[in-house]
């Protein structure tokens, strides 16, 4: 290469090199100048506090500490909900390296006041309102009036209100006083009275640490410049959470699963009745395994419990030990699959009275279907008519001797086991042995108990 060319391409490197290192220098520049953003995540805690709601403030914090968010906002206003639900979202914020932020507009009413207190800081809106959270229990598993919960289940979420103000510095017995009507501050709550804080006195009594009229003022009092909002809200996974384990809807699936099973023991043989009882429990089970109030044993209970009514349904005929021992356990799984917040003893009951009222509003139900659906046009279709005259040749069964022991015919409707048969001309009630026959199998007498006659396939060779 001639040194021509040479000195030519040592400019042309050397221009390249000096633009390069002016690009760079410019970028950086440019990079610096511009403000970093903050991250800060908005959870919206509206409406009542159920366990669906448990899943997606965790799903938050989660997502805040994985993108180094400088805080969490949760956006309250809410009367309150199930304590089970609030102890889930108040363990979450406590173990949560986020910084969180209650914000309260309007109000922080019962299990929200619990929530408000797991913040690391409490921001409040003019008029707000903070406290109330006395436990009660609902009057029926539908709804109705409620009934003030036993001094049991009173001092186990007092020291929860109390521990977690414990662990955020805040004052003990303002806590209490919010949960138990019995603690008395003097000017402050009055004995018989719960404490319930405005957003002035609550400022004042060193349970809020600010006051402001929005998330923007809030931010700016809180010296956080420059803010990334982000806001989530349910995704529709944990809406659907939310709905299974609604108390309303929930009761509907322990009814329907109820309902199932009853018409699947009183029409042997598996059929939209079992499939329908099958899926309800399943959803039920599902829901409530998402929440964490099922867990292995509780599904391990309910699988036994279907397992023992199978056996009754396809193995043993009729309906004895088997099927009990069933219904006992499957409704030992539902019960403990409803219980939350511990094992108190308002808790216990509720969970009780709850799979009662579904078993016993299923057995009714199931009473009802069976006695006016044959009479419906549908109904005639499925199910096999059992009123048949003399005059059509059928008799309930004159089996006072052995006349019929022996004798051979056809089954003139399935047997699952029982069912109605042509034996010599007649058509009388039988029962098999055990086994299914369908309809026109042909079939043989081997025993005649009463008024009973029982009766296997005849396997013998025809002509």
């Amino acid at each position: 290469m001639s040194s021509v060319k040479k000195t030519i391409l040592s400019i042309g490197l050397l221009a390249l090199g000096l633009f390069s290192a002016g690009w760079l220098s410019d970028a950086q520049s440019t990079s610096a100048a511009l403000p970093q953003k903050n991250i800060v995540y908005v959870a919206p805690i509206k409406g009542t506090i159920d366990l669906g709601l448990a899943p997606f403030v965790e799903r938050v914090l989660a997502e805040a500490q994985a993108n180094k968010a400088v805080a969490v906002i949760l956006d309250i206003n809410t009367f309150g909900g199930r304590v089970d639900a609030a102890v889930q979202i108040r363990d979450a914020l406590l173990n949560s390296p986020v910084r969180s932020i209650a914000f309260i507009d309007k109000r922080a009413i019962s299990a929200g006041a619990l929530i408000s207190l797991a913040a690391q800081t409490i921001v409040m809106a003019p008029g707000g309102t903070i406290g109330a959270a006395a436990p009660v229990q609902q009057g029926s598993p539908t709804g109705g009036d409620a009934k003030p919960a036993s001094e049991k289940t009173v001092s186990y979420v007092r020291k929860e209100f109390r521990a977690t103000a414990e662990s955020r510095g805040r004052p003990l017995l303002i806590a209490e006083a919010m949960v138990d009507s019995d603690v008395v501050i003097p000017e402050v709550s009055e004995k018989g009275k719960l404490l319930t804080l405005t957003t002035e006195e609550a400022l004042k009594l060193k349970v809020a640490d600010l006051q402001a009229e929005s998330i923007d003022s809030l931010l700016k009092s809180l010296g956080i410049h420059n803010p990334e909002l982000r806001t989530l809200t349910p995704n529709w996974a944990e809406e659907v959470v939310r709905f299974l384990t609604h108390p309303v809807v929930s009761s509907l699936l322990i009814s329907l699963a109820m309902l199932g099973i009853f018409l699947e023991l009183r029409t042997p043989g598996f059929g939209i009745p079992g499939a329908i009882g099958i899926t309800s429990l399943s959803l039920f089970m599902w829901g409530h395994w998402l929440v964490q109030l099922a867990g292995w044993e509780e599904l391990l209970l309910a699988l036994a419990g279907l397992s023992l009514l199978v056996l009754e349904l396809f193995v043993i005929p009729g309906f004895g030990v088997a099927g009990i021992a069933g219904i006992i356990i499957l409704l030992s799984a539902l019960v403990l699959s409803t219980l939350g917040a511990g094992s108190h003893a308002d808790f216990v009951m509720w969970a009780v009275a709850r799979t009662g009222f579904s078993l016993v509003f299923a057995v009714i139900l199931g009473a009802l279907f069976l006695k006016f659906l044959p009479k419906l046009p549908m109904g005639r279709k499925l199910v096999l008519s059992t009123a048949l005259q003399t005059s059509e040749g059928y008799i309930s069964g004159p089996i006072s001797d052995y006349a019929w022991l022996g004798c051979t015919g056809h089954a003139h409707s399935p047997l699952r086991p029982s069912g109605i048969a042509d034996i010599q001309g007649r058509r009388v009630d039988v029962v098999s042995d055990g086994e299914f026959i369908d309809a026109g199998e042909p079939i043989r007498v081997i025993q005649v108990d009463g008024n009973r006659i029982v009766v296997q396939r005849d396997l013998s060779p025809h002509i």
